[in-house]
């Protein structure tokens, strides 16, 4: 598993569950019950090189969509409209993505 040595699976398991049904996704409720919330900027980055797919430097929708397969293979794709909300609620200078300090910023709110 990808978050490994930063998360521990029952956390991972809890998370996914809270979020399992269509339109349910909170990213507040979620980076809190995966325990993301509560770790060191250092692990919080380790976190977003692994949200970071395709190592741009920058999570883009397309990577926001597929975030909750980072966490379980077969979790399922985020809905467009969590996918947008989610984006909103991270991208902070309005770059249409989210950058490694908007992420910290937003798992830590």
């Amino acid at each position: 598993m990808a978050f490994a040595g930063v998360l521990s699976d029952a956390d991972i398991a809890t998370a996914l569950d809270g979020c399992k049904g269509e339109g349910s996704f909170d990213h507040k409720k979620f980076f809190k019950a995966c325990g993301m919330a509560g770790k060191t900027g250092d692990d919080v980055k380790k976190a977003f090189g692994i949200i970071d797919q395709d190592k741009s430097g920058f999570i883009e929708e397309e990577e926001l969509k597929l975030f909750l397969q980072n966490f379980k293979k077969d979790a399922r794709a985020l809905t467009d409209a969590e996918t947008k909300a989610f984006l909103a609620a991270g991208d902070t200078d309005g770059d249409g993505k989210i950058g490694a300090e908007e992420f910290a910023a937003m798992v830590k709110g």
